[in-house]
């Protein structure tokens, strides 16, 4: 007797980067708050994080 082939369920490739943009933002705080330019740091961290958060989803493309 053959037994069908069961399908697998299609496997996620979604991985999550969005941490690194949280961690971008606040490391730009604490560095900004170290350097006195507050907003230049959330900015910067802000883009470093979704830097690497595109990297990351382009990454799992």
């Amino acid at each position: 007797m053959i037994e069908p082939k069961r399908q697998r369920p299609p496997q996620s490739s979604v991985h999550a980067g969005g941490i690194f943009i949280a961690l971008g933002v606040i490391g730009g705080i604490l560095a900004g708050l170290a350097t006195g330019e507050v907003t230049m740091g959330v900015l910067i961290g802000l883009a470093i994080g979704i830097v690497v958060a595109l990297l990351i989803w382009w990454r799992g493309r």
